[in-house]
């Protein structure tokens, strides 16, 4: 999606908030709502959302392991791990 077609007036959520919320998880989309012109807070699919957070959880822990004063666990162990927890969540 183009960033033009997802700048939303906060008079227009108010107006078409059960539209705008459809689309939303319906296409997974992101929409950046705007107050006098300014962006102001950004709405997005749930799911989406959750993603982005695991996406950084998982760079914070590569980060870590990069550390060459960390104790951490390699990088293939690490995402084993992780791949492992997720799974066991679902």
């Amino acid at each position: 999606m183009k960033l033009s077609e997802s700048v939303k007036s906060i008079s227009y959520l108010k107006a078409n908030a059960a539209k705008l919320i459809d689309d939303i998880n319906k296409n997974q989309k992101t929409f950046v709502i705007t107050q006098n012109g300014e962006a102001k807070v950004v709405v997005q699919d749930i799911k989406l959302y959750e993603k982005m957070q695991d996406t950084m959880a998982m760079l914070k822990l590569l980060a870590i392991t990069n550390n060459k004063n960390s104790k951490a666990a390699d990088v293939k162990s690490t995402f084993n791990d992780l791949r492992n927890e997720l799974k066991s969540l679902q």
